[in-house]
């Protein structure tokens, strides 16, 4: 079975929750606790290998280089922020062909105009609408194997009526979700579930984003059951480093604050070592 059939029948049965991960660690860890579906950020991605804001200057093959990544290691399907293609449905084609080759299990495709900004940043713009869907059209007809997500941006740089029609427009093309970015409270999460029934519908979950936090439970009862909390894992990292290594600068050791760290040999479990031994033991010819 392919990845993107396990999230589709994944979604049949109950919602799905998803975290971000942005390199073959945090997917490590993601499955470790047990999550079905992990997302790749591209706002975690410029963060981590650019050390610099979701402001369109990831580009296409750092993308690909950080989603075959994760796939190599992940046991859970992987979906890929795709921002908005880098280009037009032939480059579109192209990113699809790229991330499937990659292991991806499915992408979100995007409308605004690059470069893209996150979608709880001000000042974004989007395309025409029939740009977008062009687009849409450009990855659903080629794709192979993947879960094709639909996300405008339109709620912000147009209106939240806008964000409805371009949703449906999506949803007739055949994705097999869509996403309204940034809806600003409860009642524009159900105007827009009103709006495209029949449809998986995607909620993002950013602490102290636009959209209110709400649990997955919350999310269903309001018509969403792909929910992905793209940012969790690195602003929770980001604080512990900076904690760790504001403590490391100060004291010049952590011999009096190990709590602050993952032990030695509970991060090789982490990375698997023992598997590594065990690998490396059945090429050791005997003695």
């Amino acid at each position: 079975m392919t990845g993107a059939q396990q999230i589709r029948d994944l979604l049949a049965r109950e919602t799905v929750l998803m975290p971000g991960v942005y390199d073959a660690l945090t997917a490590r860890i993601a499955a470790r606790v047990g999550f079905d579906v992990v997302f790749i950020s591209g706002y975690s991605v410029s963060a981590a290998r650019l050390g610099e804001p979701d402001i369109g200057l990831l580009t296409q093959s750092e993308m690909a280089d950080a989603a075959r990544a994760v796939c190599r290691v992940s046991d859970a399907p992987v979906i890929v922020d795709a921002d908005t293609g880098y280009g037009n449905a032939l480059n579109v084609m192209r990113t699809v062909r790229d991330l499937q080759d990659g292991g991806a299990a499915g992408v979100f495709l995007e409308d605004q105009v690059w470069p893209k900004k996150c979608g709880h940043m001000a000042g974004k713009r989007v395309v025409p609408r029939e740009e977008w869907l062009a687009k849409l059209r450009a990855a659903v007809d080629h794709r192979d194997k993947l879960f094709v997500v639909a996300r405008t941006d339109a709620r912000a740089a147009v209106g939240i009526n806008e964000a409805c029609e371009r949703a449906r427009a999506a949803r007739d093309l055949g994705v097999d979700a869509i996403f309204v970015e940034a809806p600003e409270s409860v009642a524009e999460l159900e105007q827009v579930a009103a709006a495209v029934p029949d449809v998986v519908r995607v909620a993002n979950m950013i602490e102290a984003g636009k959209t209110p936090l709400l649990t997955p439970a919350e999310l269903h009862d309001l018509g969403y059951d792909l929910i992905v909390s793209p940012l969790t894992g690195l602003f929770a990292a980001t604080r512990a480093m900076a904690t760790a290594y504001q403590t490391l600068r100060e004291r010049g050791s952590l011999r009096d604050h190990l709590d602050l760290v993952q032990t030695f040999d509970d991060f090789n479990r982490v990375v698997d070592l023992d598997r590594h031994y065990r690998l490396d033991a059945t090429y050791v010819e005997d003695e």
